[in-house]
């Protein structure tokens, strides 16, 4: 089973975004699907459902790949100007501490929300969307048998 938005609410050109424009819209904290909704209702919480088209957003789990990538993406922009100040001005360790530790979590916790709205837009292009969501429904069926 395959998810399919809502098209009586409004028309939608294409049913399923590229790659680029999928998480681009989820870095801007839109719906990877539609563009107009948003991914998020507080500063990590995915909506549990778009707004505008319907897509059930609430079931990707994002989990640990957006911390992971923005340590990555922060470590490769900041280490290597860490090290050219050690180089060149050799500083003492408790500047480094009182500068490059409130940067790195500044910048940590910055990029965490676009990342994450980025890789939720990732798992919609990658079909993580209708696996879940084929997943959810098959969990209701076996629950509505049993209970």
């Amino acid at each position: 089973m395959r998810w399919e938005p809502d098209r009586a609410a409004q028309s939608l050109p294409e049913t399923q975004a590229s790659f680029l424009k999928a998480v681009g819209r989820g870095v801007r904290n839109r719906c990877p699907i539609c563009g107009e909704g948003k991914v998020f209702k507080g500063f990590l919480r995915v909506v549990p459902e778009c707004a505008a088209c319907g897509a059930p957003l609430g079931l990707l789990r994002a989990d640990d790949a957006p911390p992971y990538v923005v340590i990555f993406l922060v470590g490769h922009l900041l280490v290597p100007v860490v090290f050219w100040v050690e180089k060149n001005y050799e500083p003492p360790m408790w500047l480094h501490m009182v500068v490059w530790l409130p940067l790195f979590a500044v910048l940590c916790t910055l990029l965490l929300r676009p990342v994450k709205g980025g890789v939720v837009g990732w798992m919609t292009r990658l079909g993580f969307l209708e696996r879940e969501a084929a997943d959810a429904g098959r969990a209701a069926e076996k629950e509505d048998r049993n209970g």
